[in-house]
């Protein structure tokens, strides 16, 4: 009699993350959590839509007690012995590409003044930063995080899964399309082509630039990159970080530069004390749920048409 044999199937990773609760829509953030939770069949809607309640009412008392906490923000210059680091920044290629649109700079700013429009963190992964940095970290460390002058790549495994289809996938959520190009074939080393080559279309895969990064509009800073290095620096008393800092004055530069922001500008400007970064410190306004970990994929199909016609 053949014997069974029980194979052991490892448990789906998890992690953590805090998402903000207590704004509208409420919906939203009952399907979020429900969605994303790794027992699902735990989250009891009655209890989220209770906390959710208790939530908005605390948002509610801090639209009086805190009004204008996300005004006038504090800016301030990167002090002598970090003008090096921001010069390099600076004067990288990347730096240069990425922020073209609207006046740009690296000032000090004040972790707490930050609106923040992202609903969630991954508090997993914000703590292995908190781990790299160790509980003191210098000056330069922080600089070095917030604006890496060499940016860490995250992993990456890519394969072709058909003859016009090719798959990326990362643990990072960072991982996105970023241009498709037309290049002449003699830049490419190394490539034999099967005839002569009149030409190549590159579809670039890759990640963004991986700065700390913050809109100036309207008399706030709104986070715009960086959320879990922001988090992750607050959660070791870090107050005062490097940011790049955008200056934004209308809405078509808005819409530009931070499309999620643009498609609700009023939940960021128009309140009196919107989401803030320090929200997701709040017992109140956070709520902590186990989720399976995930990673990011992106597939690149490509089909091209060839026909005969008449010729001119």
């Amino acid at each position: 009699m053949a014997a069974n044999i029980q194979q052991h199937v490892p448990p789906q990773p998890q992690e953590e993350w805090v998402f903000l609760s207590g704004r509208p829509p409420m919906a939203e953030y009952l399907g979020f959590v429900k969605t994303n939770a790794a027992d699902e069949a735990a989250v009891s809607i009655q209890t989220l839509s209770d906390e959710w309640r208790a939530a908005n009412k605390r948002i509610v008392e801090l639209e009086q007690s805190e009004a204008g906490a996300a005004d006038n923000p504090v800016i301030e210059p990167v002090s002598d012995d970090l003008k090096d680091l921001a010069a390099a920044v600076e004067g990288a290629a990347l730096f240069k590409r990425t922020f073209q649109v609207v006046p740009v700079m690296i000032g000090m700013i004040e972790l707490d003044q930050l609106v923040v429009w992202q609903k969630h963190i991954n508090t997993t992964y914000a703590a292995e930063l908190k781990a790299r940095l160790g509980v003191t970290p210098t000056d330069k460390e922080i600089f070095e995080l917030c604006l890496p002058v060499n940016p860490h790549q995250p992993p990456i495994r890519r394969m072709k899964v058909s003859p016009n289809s090719f798959v990326f996938v990362s643990p990072s959520n960072d991982l996105r399309l970023l241009e498709a190009i037309d290049f002449d074939a003699s830049r490419i080393d190394g490539y034999e082509p099967q005839g002569p080559a009149s030409g190549v279309v590159g579809i670039v895969v890759g990640f963004g630039s991986n700065y700390l990064n913050a809109i100036y509009v309207s008399n706030r800073l709104i986070l715009n990159n960086g959320s879990h290095r922001a988090y992750a620096l607050r959660d070791l008393g870090v107050k005062r970080v490097p940011c790049i800092i955008q200056t934004v004055t209308l809405p078509e530069e808005l819409a530009v530069v931070s499309p999620q922001v643009a498609a609700n500008p009023a939940s960021y400007l128009g309140h009196a004390r919107p989401s803030m970064l320090k929200d997701y410190f709040d017992p109140e306004l956070r709520k902590l749920v186990p989720v399976f970990r995930k990673s990011r994929q992106v597939r690149i199909d490509f089909g091209f048409d060839m026909m005969d016609v008449p010729g001119v």
